[in-house]
């Protein structure tokens, strides 16, 4: 019975995760080859660039996000087990401090590329 609902919250847990990308692959056209065009330039390299960070940022935070929502289960799963509680606070700090990062990352990237394209100090 374990395993049944540990598989559950974990496919669960993937389609929550998934859904935004299933999502937003119905909405896209279907690539046509190049015959003619002009050379990608910088701009265009830095907003692809751009865009994927924010995707994996948020990724990220979701993640994390569903790692501290998963240490509140099992903390409140534990009734009373100091082993299992103690493992429910480190997947929660866990969780906390991979948000932290990745959030700290995002800042990072966005200070930089605003000293790059020299717009930081508009």
């Amino acid at each position: 019975m374990k395993k049944i609902s540990k598989t559950t919250l974990v496919a669960l847990a993937v389609v929550a995760v998934l859904m935004p990308v299933l999502v937003l692959a119905q909405a896209l056209p279907t690539p046509t080859p190049p015959t003619s065009g002009q050379a990608i330039d910088l701009n265009e390299i830095e907003e692809l660039v751009k865009r994927i960070a924010q995707f994996l940022i948020i990724i990220s935070v979701i993640v994390a996000v569903i790692f501290i929502i998963w240490g509140g289960v099992m903390y409140m799963a534990a009734r009373g087990d100091e082993d299992q509680a103690k493992n429910a606070k480190t997947t929660i700090w866990n969780g906390i401090i991979g948000a932290a990062v990745v959030l700290g990352v995002g800042v990072i990237l966005q200070t930089l590329a605003g000293l790059i394209t020299r717009s930081f100090f508009d």
